[in-house]
């Protein structure tokens, strides 16, 4: 990155640039007699006390202090995406969240909280898309009272990473007591790579409704009760894939939710005595063939930080980040 105007260093941002991304080089320790620099870019999220805090695209929180500074710029909002749909964060949120909805919703203000016996932290969470119309020390007490009632921890549901997301909300959180627990980062890619891959989908069976034996196969689902099987119903078109195996439970699984323009793949599984066998690529084309001939051209799925496995494979049929969404919780794990 490039800080030398004029021959020379240059700190180009103030405290009235919090909330704007930016980059800075900074003075770490020094090794001996040799100067090092850090390069940290993300959104300036808090200047106070001669401390700088910026929020990375995954979410990580960098603390600054002022003194060691040396150069630093605002620099635009997000880089230009080079394949895949073009989409919004707060259009792939909302896609996802109807993709996986609670049990139970209320709102607060813009916010929406979300229960569902404590089935997945997505259904269980606050997802804030805008101003919860009140202060957030007010908001937040709410939410804790909210999720007291009903015998489950506080969560909420952030984004970093692109233009629009809540890296301010996430550094608010986090100065408030709030724990980052999880993180993960939703994907997007077009649908018709993914239909045209060589597979032999005649193996799979696509159904609209998950049965007991599809059930056995989901690792979340150890006690399948009505909660559960709401939450995987749920959504404007749902579908449900299976390669059957020799056993009660499908050696592969997968789900789907038509929207619109938007296919999102969920919930794909393999047995481990059935992997490395082509059996993910199987239910990825079948649900996208049959997402195609619903008229969605575009598709999303959401991949955690250590599953090394998965991202391989989804970046193999043109999968690309788009942003990061994390978890934070209030309270004792």
């Amino acid at each position: 990155m490039e800080f030398i105007a004029g021959g020379r260093l240059e700190v180009r941002i103030t405290p009235a640039d919090v909330g704007k991304r930016v980059s800075v080089r900074r003075l770490s320790d020094a090794v001996g007699a040799t100067e090092k620099f850090t390069d940290t870019v993300g959104v300036l999220a808090s200047w106070d006390d001669g401390v700088m805090h910026i929020t990375r695209r995954n979410g990580e929180s960098v603390r600054i202090p002022e003194r060691s500074l040396v150069a630093g710029k605002v620099v635009p909002a997000a880089p230009a995406r080079r394949r895949g749909p073009a989409a919004s964060y707060e259009e792939l949120a909302r896609v996802s969240a109807r993709a996986w909805r609670p049990v139970e919703s209320e709102r607060l203000g813009d916010w929406e909280l979300r229960a569902a016996g404590g089935f997945t932290r997505r259904a269980n969470s606050v997802l804030p898309l805008g101003d919860p119309g009140r202060p957030l020390d007010e908001a937040l007490s709410a939410v804790r009272a909210w999720y007291a009632e009903r015998g489950l921890p506080p969560y909420v549901q952030t984004a970093t990473g692109a233009e629009g997301t809540q890296e301010l909300l996430c550094a608010g959180l986090v100065e408030r007591g709030w724990e980052r627990e999880v993180s993960a980062e939703l994907h997007i890619g077009g649908l018709a790579p993914v239909a045209d891959l060589a597979a032999d989908v005649t193996r799979v069976e696509l159904s609209r409704a998950c049965d007991d034996a599809w059930l056995r196969r989901y690792q979340r689902s150890t006690e399948p009760g009505a909660h559960v099987r709401k939450v995987l119903a749920s959504g404007p078109s749902v579908w449900f894939a299976s390669v059957p195996g020799s056993g009660a439970a499908p050696a592969a699984i997968g789900r789907c939710v038509v929207d619109g323009r938007w296919a999102g793949f969920m919930a794909v599984e393999v047995a481990e005595e059935h992997r490395r066998q082509g059996l993910a690529t199987m239910v990825m084309t079948a649900l996208a063939r049959q997402a195609l001939a619903e008229g969605a051209s575009a598709a999303w799925l959401q991949v955690e930080e250590a599953n090394d496995g998965a991202r391989a494979l989804y970046g193999g049929m043109g999968f690309t980040a788009h942003h990061a969404y994390h978890h934070y919780r209030y309270g004792p794990a």
